[in-house]
Protein backbone atom coordinates (compact mmCIF):
# COMPACT_ATOMS: atom_id res chain seq x y z
CA UNK A 1 0.00 0.00 0.00
CA UNK A 2 1.31 3.44 -0.99
CA UNK A 3 1.72 5.38 2.27
CA UNK A 4 1.75 8.75 0.45
CA UNK A 5 -1.62 8.06 -1.08
CA UNK A 6 -3.03 7.13 2.32
CA UNK A 7 -1.69 10.40 3.65
CA UNK A 8 -3.41 12.33 0.87
CA UNK A 9 -6.73 10.69 1.69
CA UNK A 10 -6.40 11.47 5.37
CA UNK A 11 -5.46 15.08 4.67
CA UNK A 12 -8.53 15.36 2.42
CA UNK A 13 -10.79 13.88 5.09
CA UNK A 14 -9.23 16.14 7.71
CA UNK A 15 -9.93 19.24 5.68
CA UNK A 16 -13.55 18.20 5.16
CA UNK A 17 -13.95 17.43 8.86
CA UNK A 18 -12.49 20.80 9.74
CA UNK A 19 -14.85 22.58 7.37
CA UNK A 20 -17.74 20.59 8.79
CA UNK A 21 -16.87 21.58 12.34
CA UNK A 22 -16.49 25.28 11.51
CA UNK A 23 -19.79 25.37 9.62
CA UNK A 24 -21.63 23.60 12.39
CA UNK A 25 -20.22 25.91 15.05
CA UNK A 26 -21.31 28.93 13.00
CA UNK A 27 -24.94 27.85 13.31
CA UNK A 28 -27.59 27.48 10.71
CA UNK A 29 -29.11 30.89 11.47
CA UNK A 30 -25.80 32.65 11.97
CA UNK A 31 -23.94 35.11 9.83
CA UNK A 32 -22.94 32.49 7.25
CA UNK A 33 -26.40 32.55 5.67
CA UNK A 34 -28.29 35.77 6.40
CA UNK A 35 -32.04 36.09 6.39
CA UNK A 36 -33.54 37.09 3.01
CA UNK A 37 -33.82 40.80 2.34
CA UNK A 38 -37.01 42.58 3.38
CA UNK A 39 -39.74 42.97 0.77
CA UNK A 40 -41.37 45.98 2.48
CA UNK A 41 -39.86 48.39 -0.03
CA UNK A 42 -42.48 47.31 -2.57
CA UNK A 43 -45.34 48.50 -0.35
CA UNK A 44 -46.85 51.97 -0.10
CA UNK A 45 -48.58 53.55 2.89
CA UNK A 46 -50.53 56.79 3.44
CA UNK A 47 -48.89 59.68 5.27
CA UNK A 48 -51.62 59.91 7.93
CA UNK A 49 -54.79 58.22 9.13
CA UNK A 50 -58.02 59.40 7.55
CA UNK A 51 -60.11 58.88 10.70
CA UNK A 52 -57.68 60.67 13.03
CA UNK A 53 -55.19 63.43 12.37
CA UNK A 54 -53.30 62.63 15.53
CA UNK A 55 -50.18 60.57 14.96
CA UNK A 56 -48.46 60.22 18.28
CA UNK A 57 -45.40 58.02 18.18
CA UNK A 58 -45.07 54.80 20.12
CA UNK A 59 -47.40 52.05 21.25
CA UNK A 60 -48.77 51.57 24.74
CA UNK A 61 -47.19 48.39 26.14
CA UNK A 62 -49.17 48.62 29.39
CA UNK A 63 -52.62 48.47 27.84
CA UNK A 64 -53.55 45.13 29.44
CA UNK A 65 -53.18 46.53 32.95
CA UNK A 66 -55.15 49.64 32.00
CA UNK A 67 -58.23 47.50 31.35
CA UNK A 68 -58.19 45.30 34.43
CA UNK A 69 -55.25 45.94 36.70
CA UNK A 70 -53.37 43.10 38.37
CA UNK A 71 -56.29 40.67 38.08
CA UNK A 72 -56.39 40.88 34.29
CA UNK A 73 -52.59 40.77 34.03
CA UNK A 74 -52.54 37.52 36.02
CA UNK A 75 -55.27 36.06 33.81
CA UNK A 76 -53.37 36.97 30.64
CA UNK A 77 -50.16 35.50 32.05
CA UNK A 78 -51.95 32.24 32.90
CA UNK A 79 -53.45 32.06 29.42
CA UNK A 80 -50.07 32.59 27.76
CA UNK A 81 -48.58 29.71 29.71
CA UNK A 82 -51.51 27.26 29.70
CA UNK A 83 -53.64 27.93 26.62
CA UNK A 84 -53.47 25.01 24.18
CA UNK A 85 -53.47 27.25 21.11
CA UNK A 86 -50.37 29.00 22.43
CA UNK A 87 -48.66 25.68 23.03
CA UNK A 88 -49.49 24.61 19.49
CA UNK A 89 -48.16 27.91 18.11
CA UNK A 90 -44.94 27.50 20.10
CA UNK A 91 -44.55 23.96 18.74
CA UNK A 92 -44.95 25.28 15.19
CA UNK A 93 -42.12 27.73 15.82
CA UNK A 94 -39.90 24.85 16.97
CA UNK A 95 -40.86 22.86 13.87
CA UNK A 96 -39.97 25.72 11.56
CA UNK A 97 -36.63 26.25 13.32
CA UNK A 98 -35.85 22.55 12.91
CA UNK A 99 -36.75 22.75 9.22
CA UNK A 100 -34.29 25.62 8.83
CA UNK A 101 -31.56 23.56 10.45
CA UNK A 102 -32.40 20.61 8.18
CA UNK A 103 -32.17 22.84 5.12
CA UNK A 104 -28.81 24.17 6.25
CA UNK A 105 -27.42 20.68 6.71
CA UNK A 106 -27.49 20.14 2.95
CA UNK A 107 -24.74 22.74 2.47
CA UNK A 108 -22.36 20.96 4.83
CA UNK A 109 -20.18 17.92 4.16
CA UNK A 110 -21.57 14.63 5.37
CA UNK A 111 -19.33 12.24 7.30
CA UNK A 112 -20.02 8.63 8.19
CA UNK A 113 -18.07 5.86 9.85
CA UNK A 114 -18.69 2.16 9.66
CA UNK A 115 -17.49 -1.15 10.97
CA UNK A 116 -18.21 -4.63 9.67
CA UNK A 117 -17.51 -8.21 10.60
CA UNK A 118 -18.27 -11.41 8.74
CA UNK A 119 -17.59 -15.14 9.19
CA UNK A 120 -18.30 -17.56 6.38
CA UNK A 121 -17.83 -21.29 5.77
CA UNK A 122 -17.04 -22.95 2.49
CA UNK A 123 -17.34 -26.70 1.79
CA UNK A 124 -15.23 -28.37 -0.88
CA UNK A 125 -17.30 -31.22 -2.28
CA UNK A 126 -15.35 -34.17 -3.67
CA UNK A 127 -12.30 -33.65 -1.51
CA UNK A 128 -12.41 -36.14 1.37
CA UNK A 129 -10.76 -35.18 4.60
CA UNK A 130 -9.28 -38.63 4.94
CA UNK A 131 -10.87 -39.29 8.31
CA UNK A 132 -14.55 -39.85 8.77
CA UNK A 133 -15.44 -39.45 5.14
CA UNK A 134 -16.56 -35.83 5.37
CA UNK A 135 -15.58 -33.27 2.75
CA UNK A 136 -13.11 -30.48 3.23
CA UNK A 137 -14.40 -27.13 4.65
CA UNK A 138 -12.89 -23.78 5.45
CA UNK A 139 -13.86 -20.85 7.71
CA UNK A 140 -13.21 -17.26 6.60
CA UNK A 141 -13.19 -14.14 8.82
CA UNK A 142 -13.43 -10.64 7.41
CA UNK A 143 -13.28 -7.41 9.46
CA UNK A 144 -13.24 -3.81 8.30
CA UNK A 145 -13.60 -0.20 9.36
CA UNK A 146 -14.30 2.75 7.10
CA UNK A 147 -14.60 6.52 7.13
CA UNK A 148 -16.23 8.37 4.27
CA UNK A 149 -17.14 11.96 3.49
CA UNK A 150 -19.23 13.59 0.79
CA UNK A 151 -19.80 17.19 -0.11
CA UNK A 152 -21.93 18.78 -2.78
CA UNK A 153 -20.40 22.14 -3.64
CA UNK A 154 -22.95 24.94 -3.64
CA UNK A 155 -21.26 26.75 -6.52
CA UNK A 156 -24.40 28.43 -7.86
CA UNK A 157 -26.13 29.10 -4.53
CA UNK A 158 -29.03 26.68 -4.98
CA UNK A 159 -28.76 25.18 -1.50
CA UNK A 160 -28.13 28.62 -0.05
CA UNK A 161 -31.42 29.79 -1.54
CA UNK A 162 -33.17 26.75 -0.06
CA UNK A 163 -31.73 27.52 3.34
CA UNK A 164 -32.72 31.19 3.13
CA UNK A 165 -36.27 30.14 2.28
CA UNK A 166 -36.35 27.88 5.36
CA UNK A 167 -34.96 30.71 7.52
CA UNK A 168 -37.67 33.08 6.23
CA UNK A 169 -40.34 30.46 6.96
CA UNK A 170 -38.99 30.10 10.50
CA UNK A 171 -39.12 33.87 10.97
CA UNK A 172 -42.70 33.88 9.68
CA UNK A 173 -43.61 31.24 12.27
CA UNK A 174 -42.10 33.41 14.99
CA UNK A 175 -44.24 36.34 13.81
CA UNK A 176 -47.30 34.09 13.78
CA UNK A 177 -46.52 33.13 17.36
CA UNK A 178 -46.28 36.80 18.30
CA UNK A 179 -49.60 37.50 16.58
CA UNK A 180 -51.22 34.59 18.43
CA UNK A 181 -49.82 35.93 21.69
CA UNK A 182 -51.27 39.40 21.19
CA UNK A 183 -54.56 37.95 19.94
CA UNK A 184 -54.89 35.75 23.02
CA UNK A 185 -54.24 38.72 25.29
CA UNK A 186 -57.00 40.61 23.46
CA UNK A 187 -59.40 37.67 23.79
CA UNK A 188 -58.76 37.37 27.51
CA UNK A 189 -59.22 41.13 27.91
CA UNK A 190 -62.52 41.03 26.02
CA UNK A 191 -63.70 38.09 28.12
CA UNK A 192 -62.74 40.08 31.22
CA UNK A 193 -64.79 43.04 30.00
CA UNK A 194 -67.70 40.73 29.16
CA UNK A 195 -67.58 39.34 32.68
CA UNK A 196 -67.43 42.86 34.11
CA UNK A 197 -70.52 43.78 32.11
CA UNK A 198 -72.26 40.54 33.14
CA UNK A 199 -71.58 41.31 36.81
CA UNK A 200 -73.11 44.77 36.44
CA UNK A 201 -76.05 43.41 34.44
CA UNK A 202 -76.77 40.86 37.18
CA UNK A 203 -76.62 43.62 39.77
CA UNK A 204 -79.00 45.80 37.75
CA UNK A 205 -81.38 42.87 37.25
CA UNK A 206 -81.38 42.19 40.99
CA UNK A 207 -82.09 45.85 41.76
CA UNK A 208 -84.83 45.89 39.13
CA UNK A 209 -86.43 42.77 40.60
CA UNK A 210 -86.43 44.36 44.07
CA UNK A 211 -88.10 47.50 42.64
CA UNK A 212 -90.75 45.41 40.83
CA UNK A 213 -91.51 43.40 43.95
CA UNK A 214 -91.80 46.57 46.01
CA UNK A 215 -94.25 48.03 43.49
CA UNK A 216 -96.25 44.81 43.30
CA UNK A 217 -96.48 44.71 47.09
CA UNK A 218 -97.72 48.32 47.22
CA UNK A 219 -100.37 47.68 44.54
CA UNK A 220 -101.49 44.48 46.28
CA UNK A 221 -101.80 46.38 49.54
CA UNK A 222 -103.98 49.00 47.90
CA UNK A 223 -106.10 46.33 46.27
CA UNK A 224 -106.55 44.49 49.55
CA UNK A 225 -107.69 47.72 51.19
CA UNK A 226 -110.05 48.24 48.24
CA UNK A 227 -109.30 51.92 48.03
CA UNK A 228 -110.55 52.65 44.55
CA UNK A 229 -109.70 56.31 44.77
CA UNK A 230 -106.05 55.42 45.17
CA UNK A 231 -106.10 53.37 41.98
CA UNK A 232 -106.21 49.88 43.45
CA UNK A 233 -107.58 47.33 40.94
CA UNK A 234 -107.24 43.66 40.05
CA UNK A 235 -105.73 44.54 36.64
CA UNK A 236 -102.96 46.51 38.29
CA UNK A 237 -102.25 43.60 40.64
CA UNK A 238 -101.94 41.22 37.67
CA UNK A 239 -99.81 43.69 35.75
CA UNK A 240 -97.31 44.24 38.58
CA UNK A 241 -97.19 40.49 39.26
CA UNK A 242 -96.36 39.94 35.59
CA UNK A 243 -93.60 42.53 35.89
CA UNK A 244 -92.17 40.58 38.84
CA UNK A 245 -92.13 37.39 36.77
CA UNK A 246 -90.50 39.28 33.91
CA UNK A 247 -87.83 40.57 36.28
CA UNK A 248 -87.14 37.06 37.56
CA UNK A 249 -86.69 35.85 34.00
CA UNK A 250 -84.32 38.71 33.20
CA UNK A 251 -82.26 37.96 36.30
CA UNK A 252 -81.99 34.27 35.32
CA UNK A 253 -80.92 35.30 31.80
CA UNK A 254 -78.23 37.64 33.14
CA UNK A 255 -76.88 34.92 35.43
CA UNK A 256 -76.83 32.47 32.54
CA UNK A 257 -74.83 34.93 30.45
CA UNK A 258 -72.37 35.38 33.30
CA UNK A 259 -71.93 31.61 33.62
CA UNK A 260 -71.25 31.38 29.87
CA UNK A 261 -68.60 34.09 30.03
CA UNK A 262 -66.92 32.43 33.02
CA UNK A 263 -66.63 29.13 31.15
CA UNK A 264 -65.33 30.94 28.09
CA UNK A 265 -62.67 32.56 30.25
CA UNK A 266 -61.73 29.19 31.76
CA UNK A 267 -61.18 27.72 28.31
CA UNK A 268 -58.97 30.66 27.36
CA UNK A 269 -56.97 30.09 30.53
CA UNK A 270 -56.48 26.43 29.64
CA UNK A 271 -58.71 25.25 32.49
CA UNK A 272 -61.61 22.84 32.54
CA UNK A 273 -64.85 24.83 31.98
CA UNK A 274 -66.40 24.05 35.36
CA UNK A 275 -67.84 27.53 35.88
CA UNK A 276 -66.02 27.85 39.20
CA UNK A 277 -63.50 30.52 38.20
CA UNK A 278 -63.84 33.69 40.22
CA UNK A 279 -62.50 36.92 38.82
CA UNK A 280 -63.10 40.31 40.37
CA UNK A 281 -63.89 41.85 37.00
CA UNK A 282 -65.33 45.35 37.17
CA UNK A 283 -65.96 47.82 34.38
CA UNK A 284 -62.85 50.01 34.24
CA UNK A 285 -62.60 53.68 33.50
CA UNK A 286 -61.62 54.56 29.98
CA UNK A 287 -57.86 54.47 29.41
CA UNK A 288 -56.11 57.44 27.93
CA UNK A 289 -56.23 57.99 24.20
CA UNK A 290 -54.38 55.27 22.32
CA UNK A 291 -51.34 56.54 20.38
CA UNK A 292 -51.85 55.49 16.77
CA UNK A 293 -48.43 56.33 15.39
CA UNK A 294 -47.85 56.77 11.64
CA UNK A 295 -49.32 54.39 9.04
CA UNK A 296 -45.82 53.56 7.79
CA UNK A 297 -44.89 52.33 11.27
CA UNK A 298 -47.67 49.75 11.06
CA UNK A 299 -45.78 47.89 8.34
CA UNK A 300 -42.89 47.31 10.71
CA UNK A 301 -44.96 46.53 13.80
CA UNK A 302 -47.92 44.28 13.00
CA UNK A 303 -46.86 40.64 13.31
CA UNK A 304 -49.28 39.37 10.64
CA UNK A 305 -47.83 41.83 8.10
CA UNK A 306 -44.30 40.84 9.06
CA UNK A 307 -45.22 37.16 8.77
CA UNK A 308 -46.72 37.69 5.32
CA UNK A 309 -43.59 39.59 4.24
CA UNK A 310 -41.36 36.74 5.42
CA UNK A 311 -43.44 34.23 3.47
CA UNK A 312 -43.00 36.38 0.38
CA UNK A 313 -39.24 36.41 1.01
CA UNK A 314 -39.30 32.62 1.35
CA UNK A 315 -41.21 32.28 -1.92
CA UNK A 316 -38.66 34.52 -3.65
CA UNK A 317 -35.81 32.33 -2.42
CA UNK A 318 -37.62 29.19 -3.53
CA UNK A 319 -38.13 30.66 -6.99
CA UNK A 320 -34.41 31.36 -7.17
CA UNK A 321 -33.70 27.80 -6.02
CA UNK A 322 -35.98 26.41 -8.73
CA UNK A 323 -34.14 28.43 -11.40
CA UNK A 324 -30.73 27.28 -10.16
CA UNK A 325 -31.83 23.65 -10.28
CA UNK A 326 -31.01 23.75 -14.03
CA UNK A 327 -27.32 24.30 -13.29
CA UNK A 328 -24.81 21.46 -12.90
CA UNK A 329 -24.32 19.77 -9.53
CA UNK A 330 -20.73 19.17 -8.40
CA UNK A 331 -20.11 16.47 -5.79
CA UNK A 332 -16.88 15.39 -4.09
CA UNK A 333 -16.46 12.15 -2.14
CA UNK A 334 -13.61 10.55 -0.23
CA UNK A 335 -13.31 7.36 1.78
CA UNK A 336 -10.66 5.49 3.67
CA UNK A 337 -10.60 2.26 5.64
CA UNK A 338 -8.97 -1.08 6.32
CA UNK A 339 -9.96 -4.67 5.63
CA UNK A 340 -8.41 -7.69 7.39
CA UNK A 341 -9.10 -11.32 8.22
CA UNK A 342 -8.08 -10.72 11.83
CA UNK A 343 -9.81 -8.32 14.19
CA UNK A 344 -6.52 -7.38 15.85
CA UNK A 345 -5.07 -6.09 12.57
CA UNK A 346 -8.09 -4.12 11.40
CA UNK A 347 -6.53 -0.75 12.34
CA UNK A 348 -3.19 -1.34 10.60
CA UNK A 349 -2.54 1.33 7.97
CA UNK A 350 -0.76 -1.00 5.59
CA UNK A 351 -4.02 -2.86 5.11
CA UNK A 352 -5.87 0.33 4.14
CA UNK A 353 -8.05 1.01 1.16
CA UNK A 354 -9.05 4.45 -0.08
CA UNK A 355 -10.85 6.29 -2.81
CA UNK A 356 -11.28 9.83 -4.10
CA UNK A 357 -14.03 10.84 -6.50
CA UNK A 358 -15.62 13.85 -8.04
CA UNK A 359 -18.70 14.09 -10.24
CA UNK A 360 -20.55 16.70 -12.23
CA UNK A 361 -24.21 16.17 -13.09
CA UNK A 362 -25.99 18.37 -15.62
CA UNK A 363 -29.77 17.98 -16.10
CA UNK A 364 -30.54 17.65 -19.81
CA UNK A 365 -34.05 16.33 -20.20
CA UNK A 366 -36.58 15.69 -17.44
CA UNK A 367 -39.84 16.00 -19.33
CA UNK A 368 -40.37 19.68 -18.44
CA UNK A 369 -40.14 19.04 -14.70
CA UNK A 370 -37.59 21.77 -14.01
CA UNK A 371 -39.45 24.37 -16.06
CA UNK A 372 -42.74 23.49 -14.37
CA UNK A 373 -41.11 23.69 -10.94
CA UNK A 374 -39.80 27.15 -11.73
CA UNK A 375 -43.20 28.27 -13.02
CA UNK A 376 -44.87 26.91 -9.89
CA UNK A 377 -42.38 28.75 -7.66
CA UNK A 378 -42.94 31.97 -9.62
CA UNK A 379 -46.72 31.61 -9.24
CA UNK A 380 -46.27 31.01 -5.50
CA UNK A 381 -44.25 34.20 -5.25
CA UNK A 382 -47.02 36.18 -6.96
CA UNK A 383 -49.55 34.61 -4.62
CA UNK A 384 -47.56 35.60 -1.52
CA UNK A 385 -47.20 39.14 -2.87
CA UNK A 386 -50.97 39.40 -3.29
CA UNK A 387 -51.50 37.99 0.22
CA UNK A 388 -49.06 40.54 1.66
CA UNK A 389 -50.81 43.43 -0.09
CA UNK A 390 -54.19 42.13 1.10
CA UNK A 391 -52.89 41.81 4.68
CA UNK A 392 -51.55 45.37 4.61
CA UNK A 393 -54.82 46.74 3.24
CA UNK A 394 -56.85 44.83 5.84
CA UNK A 395 -54.56 46.14 8.59
CA UNK A 396 -55.02 49.74 7.48
CA UNK A 397 -58.77 49.11 7.31
CA UNK A 398 -58.89 47.71 10.85
CA UNK A 399 -57.07 50.73 12.26
CA UNK A 400 -59.27 53.19 10.35
CA UNK A 401 -62.44 51.41 11.46
CA UNK A 402 -61.38 51.38 15.11
CA UNK A 403 -60.39 55.06 15.01
CA UNK A 404 -63.69 56.00 13.38
CA UNK A 405 -65.74 53.81 15.73
CA UNK A 406 -64.18 55.54 18.74
CA UNK A 407 -65.90 58.86 18.00
CA UNK A 408 -69.29 57.24 17.26
CA UNK A 409 -69.18 55.05 20.36
CA UNK A 410 -68.18 58.04 22.48
CA UNK A 411 -71.27 59.90 21.21
CA UNK A 412 -73.47 56.86 21.87
CA UNK A 413 -72.09 56.59 25.38
CA UNK A 414 -72.77 60.27 26.06
CA UNK A 415 -76.37 59.90 24.85
CA UNK A 416 -76.87 56.69 26.85
CA UNK A 417 -75.51 58.32 29.98
CA UNK A 418 -77.90 61.25 29.55
CA UNK A 419 -80.83 58.89 28.92
CA UNK A 420 -79.94 56.93 32.05
CA UNK A 421 -79.89 60.06 34.17
CA UNK A 422 -83.23 61.34 32.81
CA UNK A 423 -84.85 57.92 33.17
CA UNK A 424 -83.67 57.66 36.77
CA UNK A 425 -85.09 61.09 37.54
CA UNK A 426 -88.41 60.22 35.85
CA UNK A 427 -88.68 56.99 37.83
CA UNK A 428 -88.05 58.85 41.07
CA UNK A 429 -90.74 61.43 40.28
CA UNK A 430 -93.23 58.74 39.22
CA UNK A 431 -92.60 56.86 42.46
CA UNK A 432 -93.17 60.03 44.48
CA UNK A 433 -96.40 60.81 42.63
CA UNK A 434 -97.64 57.23 43.02
CA UNK A 435 -96.92 57.30 46.75
CA UNK A 436 -98.75 60.61 47.03
CA UNK A 437 -101.72 59.21 45.15
CA UNK A 438 -101.41 61.63 42.23
CA UNK A 439 -99.76 59.23 39.81
CA UNK A 440 -100.97 56.02 38.19
CA UNK A 441 -99.31 52.63 38.30
CA UNK A 442 -98.84 52.36 34.51
CA UNK A 443 -96.69 55.49 34.44
CA UNK A 444 -94.63 54.15 37.34
CA UNK A 445 -94.16 50.76 35.64
CA UNK A 446 -93.06 52.39 32.39
CA UNK A 447 -90.68 54.71 34.24
CA UNK A 448 -89.11 51.82 36.17
CA UNK A 449 -88.68 49.77 32.99
CA UNK A 450 -87.05 52.70 31.21
CA UNK A 451 -84.73 53.24 34.19
CA UNK A 452 -83.63 49.59 34.19
CA UNK A 453 -83.29 49.33 30.41
CA UNK A 454 -81.35 52.60 30.07
CA UNK A 455 -78.91 51.57 32.82
CA UNK A 456 -78.42 48.20 31.11
CA UNK A 457 -77.90 49.85 27.74
CA UNK A 458 -75.36 52.26 29.20
CA UNK A 459 -73.29 49.38 30.59
CA UNK A 460 -73.45 47.55 27.24
CA UNK A 461 -72.28 50.61 25.29
CA UNK A 462 -69.41 51.18 27.71
CA UNK A 463 -68.28 47.62 27.10
CA UNK A 464 -68.50 48.10 23.33
CA UNK A 465 -66.35 51.20 23.54
CA UNK A 466 -63.77 49.44 25.71
CA UNK A 467 -63.70 46.48 23.33
CA UNK A 468 -63.11 48.87 20.47
CA UNK A 469 -60.09 50.17 22.36
CA UNK A 470 -58.81 46.60 22.60
CA UNK A 471 -59.41 46.16 18.86
CA UNK A 472 -57.45 49.35 18.21
CA UNK A 473 -54.48 48.08 20.21
CA UNK A 474 -54.67 44.80 18.29
CA UNK A 475 -54.98 46.56 14.93
CA UNK A 476 -51.97 48.76 15.68
CA UNK A 477 -49.88 45.68 16.42
CA UNK A 478 -49.12 46.96 19.90
CA UNK A 479 -47.28 44.46 22.05
CA UNK A 480 -47.90 44.30 25.78
CA UNK A 481 -46.20 43.58 29.05
CA UNK A 482 -47.77 41.49 31.81
CA UNK A 483 -44.82 41.38 34.18
CA UNK A 484 -45.06 43.84 37.08
CA UNK A 485 -42.92 46.94 36.78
Amino acid sequence: MDISRMRIVRIWLGLMLRFFGISLAGGILGCAVPSPDSQMGNLASPSSWAASREAKAGIDRNWVASFGGAGLKNAVQEALSSNQDMRAAAARVDQAAAEARIAGAGRLPSLSAGASGQRSKQNFIGFPSGGGGEGLSSLFDQFGVSLSAAWELDVWGKMRANQQAAIADAEASERDFQAARVSLAAQVTKAWLALAEANEQVKLAEEGLVARRTLASAVRERFDRAIDTDGGSAAQVRLTAAEVSNGEGQLAQRKQERERVIRQMEILLGRYPSGSWIGAAVMPNFPRQTPAGLPSELLLRRPDILAAERRLAAATSKRREARLARFPSIRLTASSGTNSDALGRVLRSDLGIWSLAGSVTQPIFEGGKLLASEQRASAKEREEMAILQKTVLAAFGEVEQSLAAESFLAERERAAKQTKAMASEAAQRADEEFSAGTGDVLTLIDAKKLEIDSASQYVAIRRLRLENRVDLHLALGGDFSVSPK
